[in-house]
């Protein structure tokens, strides 16, 4: 590390998406928010929506409002950041109802990517969401709503058999061989990334994936198709939303 930089923060919700509060430290402040060496905290990026919350500290308490990568480090944004320091003890707490529906949507776009890849052979070529709504992207020649509709009818019918939604750690290499990592584009990942984190719908659906997950499709509930587009030759969307 470079003289005065942060060493990297623990991003702790790449290995638990339920972890709503945890202790820390301040390393640094900076102009709109805050570095901390450990955080539940997610990163805004890919598509995934930084999370929100409270910092708390003896004193008081601050709003965070996202969370962003800047320069490499994880910075927490807060306009009353300047109330914090370096060294200062304080406790995370993320926006658990907003994470928690985030969750449910990110499972539900795999569990919806794995659906369409295994009853009619189409690869992703995009996606985004939000909390409860999402789009998600497919090498399609066309589409309807009749097709949005029957897609919908499969993917409750495969959420309610709740599969296991498990994060796996692989080694490069070892995921440049495994077929669905391969189709969901692993080459894409910066080669500086020698450990690959994967998401394993079991049965469902598996992709190189840093987001956070329910840990059944269980946890989904129900979700609707409510729109079908044509975004140009070969890329259709369908966009989703949570029930």
């Amino acid at each position: 590390m470079t003289p005065n930089r942060p060493e990297p923060t623990d991003e702790l919700a790449a290995r638990d998406s339920y972890l709503a509060t945890a202790e820390g430290t301040v390393q640094e402040v900076l102009d709109g928010g805050v570095v901390l060496d450990r955080t539940p905290f997610y990163v805004r990026g890919g598509g995934h929506p930084g999370d929100f919350g409270i910092i708390r500290w003896h004193e008081g308490q601050i709003r965070i409002t996202n969370t962003i990568r800047r320069g490499g480090l994880v910075m927490v944004v807060a306009s009353e950041a300047a109330l914090l320091e370096p060294g200062m003890p304080v406790e995370s707490t993320i926006d658990w109802d907003r994470r928690y529906t985030i969750m449910r949507t990110h499972t539900a776009l795999h569990a919806l990517s794995g659906v369409v890849w295994k009853d009619y052979g189409a690869k992703v070529t995009g996606g985004d969401m939000k909390a409860g709504t999402a789009r998600m992207d497919f090498e399609l020649d066309g589409i309807s709503r009749e097709f949005g509709r029957e897609v919908e009818t499969r993917l409750n019918q495969e959420l309610t058999k709740g599969y296991p939604a498990e994060v796996l750690w692989m080694a490069r290499a070892e995921a440049f061989k495994d077929p669905d990592l391969i189709r969901t584009k692993v080459n894409l990942i910066p080669e500086w990334v020698q450990d690959i984190r994967v998401i394993d719908i079991v049965g469902l659906d598996r992709q190189a994936d840093g987001g956070t997950h329910v840990r059944s499709t269980l946890e989904v509930g129900e979700v609707r198709v409510v729109k079908t587009e044509s975004k140009g030759r070969a890329n259709k969307r369908m966009r989703i939303c949570l029930v």
